[in-house]
């Protein structure tokens, strides 16, 4: 494993996949500086129970993004760890000793029966293809998973919070006054088919995670869902 350099990355597809929208990387990027989201990340782990856990148990994050999930899961002591995206751009970016996974995450490239945990942080709601692309995406975190495993999910969640923050941040005034609420808007709207299919959805979403998983927590505050589930047996 590399923690210095280039990252250590198997690449199971072709780099230049067209998943992600450069402008929209762009303004993720201006969104959060990587120590911010780090912190941030590590909070989210910390209200989920992650210290809790052993820190020899084999996690996987997919739409990993840049990295910085395995990034507070390191600093939090976990050892163990992977991560999954489609975005070259974006895991070269990451720095540390977690195996990297080029690949498509609707066709997960790894071992079944495997990990102890998986982790997403806001990738689902980017899937085109709903509820289809979900039912997917679900079908192979449930296979890799071991069935003592745990899924632990962050995506956005359309709650009056949410509703509120948006046209906030839509505001021309708000745009230029406030460079994070710009970053925001603009990320909006370069996902705006796919992030307003998912809002739109919540009782299909809910009813297709419970045709792979159990549900041990379902909290939509904030504008954001925060979910707890284990594999459900076949």
């Amino acid at each position: 494993m590399n923690d210095s350099s280039s990252p250590d990355i198997i690449r199971h597809v072709a780099a230049g996949q067209l998943c992600c929208d450069p402008v929209w990387e762009a303004a993720y990027k201006r969104f959060e500086t990587p120590e911010e989201e780090i912190a941030k990340f590590i909070k989210r782990l910390r209200r989920f129970g992650f210290e809790t856990l052993k820190r020899d148990c084999r996690i996987v994050e997919i739409f990993c993004g840049r990295g910085n999930g395995l990034v507070a899961l390191e600093r939090m002591g976990f050892r163990n760890l992977e991560g999954v995206d489609l975005s070259d751009s974006l895991l070269e970016e990451y720095r540390g000793p977690a195996q990297l996974h080029l690949a498509d995450c609707l066709d997960l490239p790894l071992d079944a029966n495997h990990y102890d945990v998986v982790i997403v942080q806001g990738g689902l709601h980017h899937l085109p293809d709903m509820p289809t692309d979900l039912d997917r995406a679900l079908a192979g975190v449930h296979r890799i998973l071991k069935p003592s495993g745990k899924f632990y999910v962050i995506e956005p969640w359309k709650t009056p919070f949410l509703v509120f923050a948006h046209a906030v941040t839509e505001l021309s005034l708000m745009r230029t006054l406030y460079a994070k609420g710009d970053a925001l808007a603009i990320m909006t709207e370069r996902e705006r088919v796919t992030y307003e299919q998912w809002l739109g959805m919540p009782d299909v979403i809910r009813e297709t995670f419970q045709r792979h998983f159990k549900i041990d927590s379902w909290k939509t505050t904030w504008g954001k869902l925060a979910a707890i589930a284990a594999p459900r047996v076949h």
